[in-house]
């Protein structure tokens, strides 16, 4: 931790497209740095957008001080994901007002930027080299790995070699850089020559995202409003919460469902879709073609309300694309394992999804497109006594209790924030 005179009065910078009341999960993890920054005495500023991530006609103040953190919301900033080319757009303009940010804030310390948006990361770097404060840089995904894993770009294309390039230019300039697992941190060194691997090695740490506890209580099934509200008494519910991207296919559990849900055996199996994203529209056209009884779907809920939703759930519902290992990371395990729920993991094996799986025997894992297996590992999921499906999820909490904590974790990444201030 840095000496407290040279905290006052400077300035920690903070780039982010999306941040809270945003419900998108890397906000709400910058804010916690951000809130626990501000706590040791920096001053705090965040510029974002002051549009939706998700929904881009919702808009949010212009500026607010939020747990001590000074939050600039900036016009232009955020359009949705209707395409590539509106996203685009959007994050062009953003990464101008963080570029002028970063050349005008006053007695500014230190950068902290995300790669998301990746164009941010560049206009944090080229801010780094005039200014001369150290950037930390918080790899969260990683592109044009996704879009090009996704087939949405070419590898050998002037957009995936120029976002590379732009990526290489960040890691050079960048003082700490922090991947969430040791996946993403071998694609990030696959991207540099040997003498630049050896140089960022030193500069790594691999430290995964920790979980919102504090808005996770474990709330049993009789006393939860939500499961009430919406009717889940009597239900065996396998739920699906946050962002439905690309990179997180839910197709394999939508079939599943379209399978299960004319027998009669199955009559009290449920599975809920909640948050939204590109890939909700999955979930929403077999809702609107094939009017299951079993399958349903909600919007983002209220982040004060997360304890009850997740809660509501008998088992959460886990995916990773076949071709995103290493490119994006599966952060709702974290969730769903805090409110004591064991995981159903529809993934490639191994992938770090897998891993916390198999370690703490903590749930079970199918493979994309294995719809029958999906099926039958749901009903034996469902027949299986409530004292063991207890211990599992027990078995998850205590892996988030143990080496998950957020206070451990949001302390020892502003450790990191700090070092060298």
């Amino acid at each position: 931790m840095s000496d407290p005179l040279k905290r006052s009065g400077r300035t920690f910078l903070i780039l982010s497209q999306v941040y809270p009341p945003d419900p998108a999960s890397v906000g709400q993890h910058m804010h916690d740095a951000a809130a626990e920054l501000a706590r040791r005495g920096w001053r705090v500023k965040v510029v974002t957008s002051d549009r939706g991530y998700d929904d881009p006609t919702i808009r949010y103040e212009r500026f607010e001080v939020r747990d001590g953190v000074e939050v600039y919301r900036r016009p232009w900033s955020s359009f949705g994901k209707k395409s590539l080319a509106v996203r685009a757009l959007a994050m062009g303009i953003f990464m101008l007002h963080c570029l002028w940010a970063g050349l005008t804030t006053r007695r500014l310390a230190a950068i902290l930027v995300s790669t998301s948006p990746p164009m941010c990361g560049f206009a944090a770097a080229v801010a780094q080299m005039v200014r001369r404060v150290p950037l930390k840089y918080w790899v969260m995904d990683l592109n044009p790995d996704q879009m090009i894993e996704l087939g949405k770009m070419r590898a050998d294309s002037f957009a995936a070699k120029m976002l590379n390039a732009l990526q290489r230019f960040v890691l050079a300039r960048s003082d700490h850089v922090i991947p969430l697992d040791r996946f993403m941190a071998d694609r990030l060194l696959k991207k540099l020559n040997p003498a630049q691997q050896a140089r960022l090695k030193g500069r790594m740490t691999i430290m995964p995202p920790w979980p919102h506890e504090d808005t996770l209580d474990v709330v049993p099934h009789e006393k939860n409003p939500f499961r009430e509200k919406h009717g889940l008494n009597g239900h065996f519910v396998l739920m699906y919460s946050g962002n439905h991207g690309y990179s997180t296919p839910v197709t394999t559990l939508v079939q599943a469902a379209l399978k299960m849900d004319k027998n009669p055996e199955d009559k009290d199996i449920l599975f809920m879709f909640i948050g939204g994203g590109v890939g909700k529209k999955d979930v929403d056209q077999a809702i609107e073609q094939h009017k299951p009884a079993n399958l349903r779907s909600l919007p983002y809920q209220p982040f004060k309300d997360l304890r009850y939703s997740l809660s509501a759930a008998d088992v959460h519902l886990v995916t990773v694309g076949n071709d995103v290992v290493g490119v994006v990371h599966p952060c709702k395990i974290y969730g769903a394992m805090a409110v004591s729920r064991p995981i159903l993991l529809v993934a490639p094996d191994p992938c770090h999804a897998s891993d916390i799986i198999r370690d703490n025997n903590a749930g079970w894992h199918i493979s994309h497109g294995d719809v029958d297996g999906a099926v039958a590992t749901i009903r034996s999921i469902a027949r299986m006594g409530r004292d063991e499906l207890a211990a599992m999820g027990g078995r998850a909490k205590a892996y988030i209790d143990r080496d998950m904590s957020k206070e451990a974790l949001c302390a020892k990444f502003c450790d990191l924030m700090e070092a060298g201030l």
